[in-house]
């Protein structure tokens, strides 16, 4: 839902690596953008690691393959983002 600020909600899923690195499997915050939200996420944990591997990592935002100007577009409505960083073998 969009309040009155232009926020909604960005659900963040993580996977693999991304997984480890953030703690946790999921996590929803408020924010403009997916990449915002990213930075919100990365702002709140003291672990270089994390930043690292989001920045490392593709997105998918509703299934589909995001862009940095996709990140960064502002958004209309709730989303979820998958972050899925790099992987061997695959």
């Amino acid at each position: 839902m969009t309040d009155t600020t232009g926020m909604v909600l960005v659900s963040l899923h993580y996977w693999a690596g991304a997984k480890a690195a953030a703690g946790t499997a999921e996590e929803t915050v408020e924010a403009a953008s997916v990449a915002e939200a990213l930075e919100v996420v990365t702002g709140r944990r003291s672990d270089p690691r994390f930043a690292r591997v989001v920045r490392a990592s593709s997105v998918l935002v509703d299934g589909v393959a995001a862009h940095r100007g996709d990140l960064e577009r502002v958004l209309e409505g709730p989303v979820r983002a998958e972050v899925l960083p790099p992987f061997a073998g695959g």
